[in-house]
């Protein structure tokens, strides 16, 4: 089948009197020349130059391609300059896959804000805290909290988060503080069943770099962030939670945090993408941006005003 690449360099010879004048503008040799069009005349069983001549001269067959490939060429190179136009332009489907808890949030007032300003975007957006890999090319953003074992997938860090261990003031007021993570065997646990982890194995490093590993033994449990933290704040046990999600009530006393000498695996948020940077879309690349600006200073920490500057 003739290619592209066949059509711009037979339409290259039929613009010059000689082999030896298209060969100079290929920057090939004259032999090179007529091996190519031997190649495509072959590939087609047709001629395209008539022969013995000094001078190009096409054929019938080959006056019908240039002809035919030059409309063909026009077509491809005005085809490549609308995608080029779309890659620079936010326009499209963005198609985004979020935690529960940090995509009602963070990531929803984000997409919200991106899609007013951008009139030509369709945006769409699932939450879920058990994401079906096998199905992570609908999607363009993927928005992950956690430790990720293994992905095809391009990640950027968004935003740095740890993970701590917390209990209301009220449930310790019935309850002694521990002083080790062993100690928890003794305490009533609550677990967050997400992203198909194991989540009754807690895992600490002390200052010495010594591991800590334990299973609980969740008395209460559930697949949903916020009912584990009103059960904590409730007072109804400890529960292991992202930094993101319990820091204001840290910061205001309703939550306290637990064995601070222990270290817990961090839970970055990240964006995972396919493709580099260079082939991504200006829908997607834009919304990246946005992500890092609106993320990078932790904005669920004390002293910040969280999305508010960015979205307002």
């Amino acid at each position: 089948m003739i290619s592209s690449d066949d059509l711009r360099f037979i339409a290259t010879i039929a613009q010059h009197r000689t082999l030896a004048e298209a060969a100079r503008t290929l920057n090939i040799t004259p032999p090179s020349v007529t091996q190519r069009i031997q190649y495509i005349e072959h590939k087609l069983s047709i001629q395209l130059l008539q022969r013995p001549s000094r001078r190009v001269s096409l054929t019938e067959e080959g006056r019908l391609l240039v002809d035919g490939g030059a409309a063909i060429l026009w077509e491809l190179g005005a085809l490549q300059d609308k995608l080029d136009q779309r890659r620079e332009r936010v326009s499209g489907k963005l198609r985004v896959l979020a935690p529960l808890g940090f995509g009602n949030d963070y990531i929803a007032p984000l997409l919200g804000q991106y899609s007013q300003t951008h009139s030509q975007l369709d945006v769409e957006l699932e939450l879920s805290d058990t994401p079906q890999w096998t199905s992570h090319q609908k999607w363009d953003v993927i928005i992950y909290i956690g430790q990720l074992h293994d992905s095809s997938l391009r990640m950027i860090t968004l935003a740095p988060n740890q993970r701590f261990i917390c209990a209301a003031p009220s449930y310790l007021e019935q309850h002694p503080m521990p002083q080790t993570p062993e100690d928890l065997h003794h305490h009533q646990c609550i677990a967050l069943r997400e992203n198909n982890e194991d989540v009754t194995v807690w895992s600490f490093m002390d200052h010495v770099g010594k591991r800590h590993t334990l299973r609980i033994n969740p008395h209460l449990a559930t697949n949903e962030g916020r009912v584990i933290k009103a059960w904590a704040m409730a007072g109804l046990g400890i529960i292991m939670r992202s930094q993101w999600d319990v820091q204001p009530q840290l910061d205001s006393g309703e939550l306290v945090r637990l064995l601070p000498d222990y270290q817990l695996p961090d839970a970055n948020i990240v964006a995972l993408v396919s493709g580099s940077e260079q082939e991504r879309s200006a829908r997607i690349s834009g919304f990246l941006t946005l992500l890092k600006q609106a993320l990078s200073s932790s904005p669920w920490q004390q002293g910040h005003s969280g999305l508010d500057e960015v979205i307002g």
